[in-house]
């Protein structure tokens, strides 16, 4: 693996070392939501992106970093690492295991390195120039994605129907009814299920740049593709399909197209 990916597997480690021990233990929480929302963030998140900024700047100091948590610092650096600590925070409250630790490395602008880290089940998925491959204890296996060349016969999966709203509700309604499995509340776990071949397809709305950073990687690497609702590289609309075969893309893009902001 290169310098960046060998890296960010250590990144994975260490934001597993500090989170794993909130869940499903005693934690602070506080709601980040206005009137009618709830948007958690806990303290395993807060302190789990405070550690990974002090080994980033350690190790880099000329590296920029977007977190969640803590904003930006350099933005505009060749190399940007950006950081979701906890990924689906209302799994982590709810004692799911299906929150992850995101840790994506941008260059020149274009997602490059990717890690979805699973804690609790000792999973780490990587993808970036050496391919796709999930590290579970001392072992490796390279990842790929499976051959769904109909979305009739495609498992896929949004993290809640009530993200989308108006058009994205209808559209996304669509495609569902079109797939032959749909599953709920993955959060960016289902996206490592597109890479491992488990998963065809995957539709959100609503995400930020951390939310989908890490992503990219991960699925390009074991032969999938990423783009936004237009088919178009991801961009800061927060639209995002993932597609394990990419001959379903344009199958969902359909109707997906649709609505795309």
């Amino acid at each position: 693996m290169t310098e960046h990916e060998l890296f960010a597997i250590d990144l994975a480690r260490e934001a597993a070392r500090v989170s794993l021990p909130f869940f499903r233990g005693d934690y602070e929480q506080v709601d980040k939501g206005g009137p009618g929302a709830f948007d958690p963030v806990t303290q395993a998140d807060r302190e789990a992106e405070v550690a990974l900024r002090r080994m980033i700047a350690d190790r880099y100091p000329d590296h920029g970093v977007i977190g969640e948590e803590y904003g930006e610092d350099r933005p505009d650096a060749e190399h940007v690492w950006v950081l979701d600590p906890i990924d689906g925070t209302r799994a982590f409250i709810a004692g799911l295991p299906l929150w992850t630790n995101l840790i994506g490395l941008r260059v020149a602008g274009q997602p490059a390195v990717g890690i979805i880290g699973q804690p609790y089940l000792d999973e780490i998925f990587v993808g970036g120039p050496s391919g796709a491959h999930l590290l579970k204890g001392t072992h490796s296996q390279a990842l790929k994605v499976r051959p769904c060349p109909h979305l009739t016969e495609a498992v896929i999966a949004t993290t809640d129907p009530d993200i989308f709203t108006g058009a994205e509700q209808g559209a996304w309604t669509q495609v569902r009814a079109a797939a032959r499995l749909a599953r709920l509340g993955c959060d960016a776990y289902a996206y490592a299920m597109i890479a491992a071949g488990r998963i065809d397809l995957v539709a959100e709305t609503s995400l930020k740049v951390w939310d989908w950073s890490a992503l990219v990687p991960i699925v390009e690497s074991a032969g999938g593709a990423v783009t936004n609702w237009r088919g178009e590289a991801p961009d800061g609309n927060g639209q995002i399909l993932a597609v394990g075969d990419v001959s379903i893309r344009e199958q969902a893009l359909v109707t997906l197209r649709r609505a795309a902001l």
